[in-house]
């Protein structure tokens, strides 16, 4: 998903407004001011997806160290856990910033499938405890 950049009008300053999803689930907007702002706007996104490896194609790929260059582009270390496959390089904001919420999106992903987890596995144990009462396992003096 591209960041939604605008551009204002009547000779004002450009910039471009990009949203968060915040972990309580409220979303705000982050707006960037930049005189350049109107240069870097497009309506569609370049094929650069930093989260692919471009050796075995996994989605795995994620940052293992990045730095700014300047306003618009960043130094990115990738690294895939698949096949192993290192690689740093200059990406402009557009790219860093799709991968930033790539990577947002797969920690959601991650935290959900922990949530599960967590619940499969209490209600497991509920199961038992509840199970052990039943068959009288559990006595007063386990206390």
């Amino acid at each position: 998903m591209c960041a939604m950049e605008m551009e204002t009008s009547g000779g004002q300053q450009n910039h471009r407004v990009k949203r968060v999803a915040l972990p309580s689930g409220k979303t705000i907007e982050v707006v960037y001011f930049d005189d350049q702002a109107a240069a870097q706007a497009t309506t569609e996104c370049p094929t650069e997806e930093l989260h692919l490896c471009p050796d075995c194609d996994a989605s795995l790929v994620y940052p293992t160290q990045w730095s700014e260059v300047d306003r618009m582009r960043w130094e990115v270390t990738l690294r895939c856990p698949n096949c192993e496959w290192l690689h740093t390089g200059v990406y402009d904001q557009d790219t860093v910033e799709r991968f930033d919420e790539e990577l947002d999106r797969g920690t959601d992903n991650l935290v959900d499938d922990l949530k599960r987890l967590i619940r499969a596995n209490m209600e497991e144990e509920i199961e038992r405890f509840s199970r052990a009462l039943v068959e009288n396992h559990i006595l007063p003096e386990d206390f």
